[in-house]
């Protein structure tokens, strides 16, 4: 087995876990919106269609990921967040399990409005990176596991088709210098690692046109 499909079986597992830590309690959805409305909508709109590109769109993404990245923004058992960031931990700190599951929820039942790509050249590029990698530097092709169509596997890696290229690219830059360190087993900061701004901002361009 190779070091990536090796990772990504761990990865599975890791979630197989998460999956049955969470249980089969039913998340309350009118909860969720009433969290989006009252906590979320300032940056992430109420449907999560955020209309900043610094702020990502959560319409649509899967209710495991999102899940999954609340729970990342707060210290646990006395430790640092495993990801950091001063407004969303702030934000999450009012917020108690149920609560997180159903703004996960409810802001994976809405409908994306998908971002657009504004870089034809790049877009192509990333488009080649995407489905083949960069063989010379062991990129592997973001398809991989975001899927060709970029929808991602639920519970596993994220919906990254129609995302703020904005965001796609400085999220690749912080897994790049280890400010984001949340990726399960560090894949997302080796692959970044061996990628150029040029070859981040491509993959980030096609990812917001993939439809």
């Amino acid at each position: 087995m190779t070091r990536a499909l090796a990772a990504i079986a761990a990865t599975g597992l890791l979630w197989a876990g998460l999956a049955a830590a969470q249980g089969a309690a039913k998340p309350d959805l009118a909860r969720g919106e009433q969290l989006a409305k009252q906590v979320c909508a300032a940056c992430h709109a109420a449907d999560g269609n955020s209309v900043a590109p610094a702020n990502p769109k959560l319409a649509g993404q899967h209710a495991g990921y999102l899940y999954k990245q609340l729970g990342n923004f707060k210290p646990q058992d006395g430790k640092k967040a495993a990801r950091e960031n001063a407004i969303m931990g702030g934000m999450v700190a009012i917020l108690s399990d149920a609560d997180m599951r159903a703004l996960a929820a409810y802001y994976a039942a809405q409908t994306l409005r998908p971002a657009a790509a504004s870089d034809k050249d790049l877009a192509a590029l990333g488009q080649k990176i995407w489905r083949g990698g960069i063989a010379e530097k062991n990129v592997a092709a973001c398809a991989g596991c975001h899927g060709p169509d970029g929808a991602g596997i639920p519970e596993l890696y994220p919906h990254l088709s129609g995302q703020f290229a904005e965001y796609v690219d400085a999220q690749l830059k912080q897994f790049r210098a280890g400010a984001r360190a949340n990726d399960p087993n560090g894949m997302m900061r080796g692959v970044a690692a061996r990628m150029s701004d040029q070859e981040i901002r491509a993959v980030a361009e096609y990812a917001a046109g993939l439809r």
